[in-house]
């Protein structure tokens, strides 16, 4: 028994002979398991993660893609607001409205605060009377008058008192070449002694200060010696004072 070695020994006689190389290969075997088995599974995570990745990228599409296509398609066109389809609306009717003559509610209403202006600068001939006798110098006698004859020399040009359409053109046997616009709010403006040949024709549209025609000398007795523009203007067929609805003078 005294020639057995100790453990110390023993140990000592393995490692210095063959023990140290198995004992290092095994080391060597286990890290290399051991990367095998983390690699591996790295692996797979990345090759998951990539597939996600494309999933995403199918369903979302390219990231460089034109600026102006970054925004959703169901956005590209936003359906119009109640606002804006009213004002179109408003728009298409007074195109409409413009084209055919014919009026709305609403602009009926609004005749009575419209802007109106003089068809032409002038003292006052003859001023508007039908409840009073006037004298009249080219008659040469009193009597009522339902119009305004404004002095200005042969050829001054007429303007549109407001806008609205010309109802008719047509030479009057006592106030000569005469042309009717009508308004809104069943207005008329009538205007009578003009040249001949008058700038607008039946149908017409007009604005407000658009020239009609100009200062004549078409009606009966009338001389160039004292040329003037009678103005009439007639509410639902019955006669009014211009002066009513045209700036003071």
């Amino acid at each position: 028994m005294a020639d057995k070695k100790s453990l110390g020994e023993q140990l000592e006689a393995f490692f210095s002979g063959k023990g140290f190389y198995i004992v290092l290969f095994l080391c060597v075997a286990v890290i290399g398991v051991s990367a095998y088995m983390l690699f591996s599974g790295n692996g797979n995570d990345v090759e998951e993660a990539s597939e996600a990745n494309s999933g995403y990228s199918e369903a979302v599409g390219p990231l460089n893609e034109d600026p102006e296509m970054a925004v959703p398609p169901e956005m590209a066109e936003m359906p119009d607001t109640e606002e804006a389809v009213a004002q179109n609306e408003s728009l298409e009717n007074a195109t409409e409205n413009e084209e055919t003559g014919n009026w709305t509610e609403q602009q009926t209403e609004t005749a009575v605060s419209a802007q109106y202006i003089w068809p032409l600068a002038g003292d006052i001939d003859l001023p508007y009377s039908v409840t009073a006798l006037i004298y009249n110098k080219k008659m040469g006698d009193w009597r009522t008058h339902d119009g305004v004859d404004i002095a200005s020399p042969l050829g001054t040009q007429v303007l549109a008192v407001c806008a609205g359409q010309v109802e008719k053109v047509y030479q009057d046997d006592m106030g000569g070449m005469t042309v009717i616009i009508q308004h809104a709010g069943g207005l008329r403006s009538i205007y009578s002694n003009l040249a001949s040949i008058p700038t607008v024709y039946e149908g017409d549209n007009v604005m407000t200060g658009e020239i009609i025609g100009a200062v004549g000398a078409t009606a009966p007795g009338e001389t160039k010696d004292n040329p003037h523009l009678c103005l009439k203007m007639t509410l639902d067929g019955q006669s009014v004072n211009p002066s009513d609805y045209l700036p003071p003078r």
